[in-house]
């Protein structure tokens, strides 16, 4: 239908639409209504998947860190699912899920398993052994320790894994139009398959600036989440315990 829809619009419309140019505001201004709710879908299976995918990585990767034995299984399977060529994954899934929004946010979901297991596992890993000692010696049991000592230092590695989970994610979900649930991708195939050159180009140039507009936020998100990084990261000043001898030096002095 959008293949048909786009040969028509070309051949009915004047000026670039005519010309079937790369670059055409016609084309944004007439279908503005449907770049809009392609974009809409492609934000919801993305933002939807990249939870999802948080809400099976996070006690994934406890588990591992409680059990080491578990490592290899969980890591080797999901760096397996993320091998899987995605036409392959839908394919494996079509006879579950259908035709259906939800073969696309399950496929995306398993891509991004080994993404997110990883990088919370680093961060959690990254918790200085000091740091969870002095918060047992205050009385900290494992759930408290967990949540307000070791997530929040784990932090800045976490939201690298899910700012990395989601720009892939956004460039995976075009493949959903194989099942017509892709977003923008939806409209690229159409456009590639009727060679509606506006067509192809702007749903390509909407899901980059998609992909990077959700890395600034994210990293955004990191920043207000993550202050004492940015005022360690400051130029000239002394950081870990060497900076905190030199601060109280300079108090005493």
């Amino acid at each position: 239908m959008l293949a048909a829809d786009g040969a028509a619009g070309a051949a009915a419309g004047g000026g670039c639409l005519a010309a079937n140019d790369w670059v055409c505001g016609e084309y944004v201004r007439s279908r503005a209504p449907e770049l809009l709710e392609a974009t809409g879908e492609h934000v919801w299976l993305t933002v939807v998947s990249v939870l999802i995918g948080l809400a099976v990585a996070f006690p994934l990767a406890l588990l591992v860190r409680a059990r080491p034995g578990f490592a290899g299984p969980v890591l080797g399977l999901t760096t397996l699912l993320y091998a899987v060529p995605s036409l392959a994954m839908f394919s494996l899934l079509l006879p579950v899920f259908g035709l259906s929004a939800a073969l696309v946010v399950t496929g995306l979901v398993l891509y991004s398993l080994t993404i997110l297991v990883r990088n919370i596992l680093a961060g959690l890993a990254a918790v200085p052994e000091e740091t969870r000692e002095a918060a047992r010696g205050m009385g900290y049991g494992p759930g408290r320790l967990l949540w307000e000592v070791e997530l929040p230092l784990a932090l800045p590695a976490l939201m690298a894994g899910v700012r990395m989970a989601t720009v892939s994610t956004v460039a995976l979900t075009t493949v959903g139009a194989l099942v017509d649930h892709g977003g923008l991708g939806t409209l690229i195939t159409g456009g590639l398959q009727s060679f509606f050159k506006a067509q192809v180009l702007t749903a390509s140039v909407l899901c980059v600036l998609l992909a990077v507009t959700a890395d600034v936020l994210l990293l955004g998100v990191q920043r207000l989440l993550t202050p004492w990084a940015r005022s360690s990261a400051r130029p000239g000043r002394p950081r870990g315990r060497a900076g905190a001898r030199a601060r109280a030096a300079g108090e005493a002095g």
